[in-house]
């Protein structure tokens, strides 16, 4: 009888031990950051072959959207002095592309041009090679985590708080004030008579060194910005190699509150 005892009570304490690890490995689990795929676009008005790739990340925009995906579109202002002056287009974009071209040690820029988390790069209108990069970075855990709160308009500008964990040492906090959705009816060019659609097009970009884990920032916003038409995405980087460790879409009033 001793003996049934004793094996009664190491079979409770094995299911016990059992219940324990399965539930701390759950836990485990949940804190795991998600993997997520940033796409930036390197486009521009004035490149014929850049509507198609405006028109693939629409397409991926649409199919992702309640995934861990975020297309940025940079208009580019290097095409603009062949007869059609890209409204969306600046010198900031133009620098930010060439960076990537010495990250990731490439011959020179182009467009359209797709980067994907810092790291992986091809033609924008590639769909196939896009959906296989966007898999990829998805079954992947994301090595840090950014977390936004009290995100405030005021005025023409938004101010938010921040908490990042993981970053790696040189690391950037980067704001991206984005219009959702505008179309261009272009002139001259390369693309002369096309209307152009366009989406999460950049209209400011702030670059914030990340010194502490957690603080304020704050953005300048373009006239006319308002919480339904516009957006705004953080995203962790660093600054050696272009590696984007997280990203997050900072949640805005659904009021339609026009900045002055």
């Amino acid at each position: 009888m001793h003996y049934y005892r004793l094996l009664i009570a190491a079979v409770i304490v094995s299911v016990a031990f059992a219940f324990t690890r399965t539930h701390h490995d759950a836990v485990t689990k949940v804190a795991v950051n998600p993997g997520f795929a940033l796409i930036e676009l390197y486009t521009s008005e004035g490149c014929s072959s850049c509507p198609a790739a405006d028109k693939l990340v629409a397409k991926i925009a649409q199919e992702y959207k309640d995934k861990e995906v975020y297309v940025l579109a940079y208009h580019v202002d290097y095409w603009n002095r062949l007869g059609w002056k890209d409204v969306f287009s600046s010198p900031q974009y133009s620098a930010r592309q060439k960076e990537y071209s010495n990250y990731l040690k490439l011959d020179g820029v182009y467009t359209p041009q797709a980067i994907v988390n810092g790291k992986t790069e091809f033609v924008g209108s590639d769909e196939s090679k896009m959906r296989a990069v966007i898999q990829q970075s998805l079954s992947k855990n994301a090595s840090a985590d950014i977390t936004l709160s009290n995100v405030k308009i005021s005025g023409n500008k938004a101010n938010l708080q921040y908490r990042v964990t993981g970053a790696q040492a040189n690391s950037n906090l980067m704001l991206a004030v984005i219009q959702k959705h505008a179309q261009t009816q272009v002139k001259a060019g390369e693309n002369s008579g096309r209307m152009l659609p366009h989406i999460n097009i950049v209209q400011k970009l702030q670059v914030i060194g990340l010194k502490n884990n957690a603080g304020n920032a704050e953005i300048s916003l373009p006239d006319g910005f308002n919480t339904k038409d516009w957006g705004i995405v953080c995203f962790v980087q660093n600054n050696r190699d272009g590696e984007i460790q997280a990203v997050q879409k900072a949640v805005l009033d659904n009021k339609e509150l026009a900045a002055n």
